[in-house]
């Protein structure tokens, strides 16, 4: 079966999270990617936790399908081998601090001397330019820094960090937009590209409606819960048993039936709660009020009354209900993968991207260190068994 980056070539610096996450996007669709690691150690990652059997789950996770090379990166000569395999790639992906690549002698400009056709993409915490470019970050950091926290947690709580690393996950993917792009243009131009994603631009892109709500109020927003900051209701609410979510549309015949399906027109016929910007201004006891009504059943007969109705609702899943759940194996969003060394396959969300002859059920274990240095050397640059010999000798991989 065809995949939608064959041909495509991908040699991954990257560590940790963000870049990981963007190469092994890249390899879910079909590109090769040959992972540059330390020869003794291998990516810091590994040595993360949660582990199975001596492995990490987190590595493995994010590293999937990939080759890894490992090269001293020190050496001369390893840079000299990294370069020529350079020459015969298509992207460059790094998520080092700004200069380091510089330092090592595999610059943009280096690089696109000996392919003109590269593409670089470099993911930072604070991007390449900017006042801010050399302070180290991770995911909390920019969280912080761009204002997502400020607006995330309870009413008049603290502020709170998003419960999953989207400080990483949302630059490797705008790194994958990114290097898209740049391919594009250069089957139309002939010429490869710097590409420079930052943390902070990527959280700051998806901030969606608070930034606009500022400038157009000059309030500054801050967490409000689970609810939408414009529509009521849009929120969880406590049922007999847990929680119900729903979300009622800005919609005056929307908002009718679903009172009517939860057996309270009373919200419907209250003053207070005519329209939407009158519950808004009532959040509050329009909150407690239909909260009541929520208590007197459990999730599961909210779930069917409402969706017999059309109105959009949703239990609030656990990872466990996640694992179990019939829609989330029907779309293949959980993949087995069978991990050398494992007794049994290790678990891991699948890809998002579904695209008509494209196969997004089965995928490759995660590397591990140096798997397959032999392999792309021999294979890539044409080096002999013997050279590759030398080359440990030497300690350049």
């Amino acid at each position: 079966m065809a995949h939608l980056l064959d041909g495509i070539t991908v040699i991954d610096f990257t560590t940790a999270l963000s870049g990981p996450f963007c190469t092994m996007t890249l390899r879910d669709l079909g590109a090769r990617v040959i992972k540059i690691e330390h020869p003794e150690s291998g990516e810091g990652f590994r040595r993360i936790g949660p582990f199975f059997e001596g492995q990490s789950g987190y590595f493995n996770s994010v590293n999937r399908g990939k080759e890894s090379v490992t090269f001293n990166l020190k050496s001369p000569r390893a840079i000299e081998l990294v370069k020529a395999m350079v020459a015969k790639a298509d992207i460059v992906v790094e998520n080092f601090r700004p200069g380091v690549m510089d330092r090592l002698g595999l610059s943009y400009d280096e690089l696109k001397a000996v392919n003109p056709r590269i593409i670089c993409l470099s993911i930072s915490g604070f991007g390449q330019t900017g006042p801010y470019r050399d302070y180290p970050a991770f995911d909390v950091v920019v969280q912080a820094m761009s204002g997502l926290m400020s607006i995330n947690g309870e009413e008049d709580g603290e502020p709170t960090r998003v419960g999953t690393s989207v400080g990483d996950i949302v630059p490797g993917m705008y790194g994958v937009i990114g290097a898209l792009g740049a391919l594009h243009r250069r089957d139309v131009t002939g010429e490869g590209g710097h590409v420079d994603i930052s943390m902070m631009d990527g959280l700051i892109a998806i901030t969606e409606n608070a930034m606009m709500r500022y400038w157009v109020t000059g309030e500054v927003p801050g967490p409000i819960g689970s609810r939408h900051p414009a529509i009521v209701p849009f929120s969880s609410y406590p049922s007999a048993d847990g929680y119900i979510v729903v979300a009622v549309a800005n919609n005056a015949a929307m908002y009718r039936a679903f009172c009517e399906v939860i057996g309270a027109p009373e919200l419907n016929q209250r003053p207070e709660y005519a329209n939407n910007d009158l519950r808004l201004q009532n959040v509050k006891q329009f909150t407690a009020d239909l909260s009541a009504v929520f208590r007197r059943q459990p999730t599961a007969h909210w779930l069917e009354v409402l969706r017999q109705a059309g109105i959009p609702c949703s239990p609030v899943n656990t990872m466990e209900d996640i694992y179990h759940d019939p829609h989330v194996a029907a779309r293949h969003m959980l993949v087995h993968v069978e991990q050398p060394g494992l007794s049994r396959p290790q678990v891991m969300p699948g890809t998002p991207v579904k695209v008509t002859g494209h196969d997004d059920t089965h995928f490759e274990h995660a590397p591990a260190v140096g798997e397959h240095t032999e392999s792309v050397l021999m294979d890539v640059l044409g080096l002999t068994q013997d050279a590759v010999d030398m080359l440990r000798v030497e300690e350049v991989v």
